[in-house]
């Protein structure tokens, strides 16, 4: 009687401790297509993109790249003497979503010794596309004993991709698009950036079109910014590009600037493009639109609603 009631109590465990073991999956850091099952005592970081254990100062750092990076990467790490790390040993690893590249070495950095792990994949085919996912792990010596090579091996075994998630990218972004305007947004390149699209499908620089990016710097003689306008419309994103016209102007009640022009997009068809330039302190917004010339008309409405809903955060 007493094994059968351990019978049940064990059913009963394995029913309650089931669904628990099922939700156990890969841990994404906000807005990266790039995950991993993390050991215990990691959590993500409030710091950087990844994970860290503070009391053990071990660290992963997680980096999600487009897939022209890789080839760079591998060729840094993978073909070329290293003097920092010291011992590198690299191989071929298989992992949730293929084959990765990993190297290993040791390194020695403010008088700490530390070991190393470099993982390096990209993405050939599937729905996850133009992605190349580059993780780096530091462990100190005097973690060794609970950041093992089987507990190192096995949390990046898990790495996992998944589609862009958008709303985690766009909250990560300096500034709000309050009306997108029947734009859909397409791309989200980190730091500050956005490609958006008239259409949800097809080719992006192919159809109506609006990249809205943030930097540091621009003129700060009010008198240099037509000049600074007209050499950022210059270069891009369309060809043949005839400026026809300029002038400075107020943006969201800020210093600005708007220039346009006309070209041809990717597939040579004739285009009109608008840029406009958002003056602030130690940076500017830039807000480039595109459209095809017959839609013109149609879209420059749009365009105008888009860039009025744009609020910094």
């Amino acid at each position: 009687m007493t094994g059968f009631r351990s019978l049940c109590a064990l059913a009963l465990l394995a029913l309650v401790l089931g669904p628990c073991a099922a939700m156990a999956g890969p841990v994404f850091p906000p807005g990266s297509r790039v995950g991993l099952e993390p050991p215990p005592g990691m959590v993500l970081s409030k710091r950087f993109a990844g994970f860290e254990d503070v009391e053990h100062k071990a660290a992963i750092l997680v980096l999600d790249l487009p897939a022209a990076a890789y080839v760079e990467a591998e060729q840094s790490l993978f073909a070329k003497p290293q003097t920092d790390v010291k011992g590198l040993v690299r191989r071929a690893f298989p992992f949730n979503e293929g084959i990765a590249l990993l190297a290993t070495g040791t390194a020695q950095e403010n008088d700490k010794h530390l070991h190393k792990w470099f993982f390096l994949a990209t993405t050939v085919a599937g729905p996850v596309q133009n992605l190349t996912a580059f993780i780096t792990v530091e462990v100190p010596e005097s973690a060794r004993n609970v950041y093992t090579d089987a507990v190192i091996e096995k949390l990046l075994k898990s790495v996992a991709f998944r589609k862009p998630p958008v709303d985690e990218q766009l909250a990560r972004l300096p500034f709000a698009l309050n009306d997108l305007a029947g734009f859909h947004v397409r791309q989200v390149a980190m730091p500050a950036s956005v490609v958006l699209s008239d259409k949800a499908e097809g080719v992006p620089f192919s159809q109506a079109f609006v990249i809205v990016t943030v930097a540091p710097g621009g003129p700060a003689n009010a008198a240099d910014r037509a000049r600074f306008a007209q050499d950022l419309i210059n270069s891009g994103p369309v060809r043949d590009l005839a400026i026809t016209s300029g002038e400075t102007m107020r943006v969201k009640g800020m210093p600005g600037n708007e220039v346009r022009g006309t070209g041809k997009n990717i597939e040579n068809e004739p285009v009109q493009i608008v840029q406009w330039l958002r003056f602030g302190s130690g940076g500017f917004m830039r807000i480039v639109a595109v459209s095809p010339k017959e839609e013109w008309d149609a879209m420059f409405p749009r365009f105008r609603a888009l860039r009025d809903g744009i609020e910094n955060k």
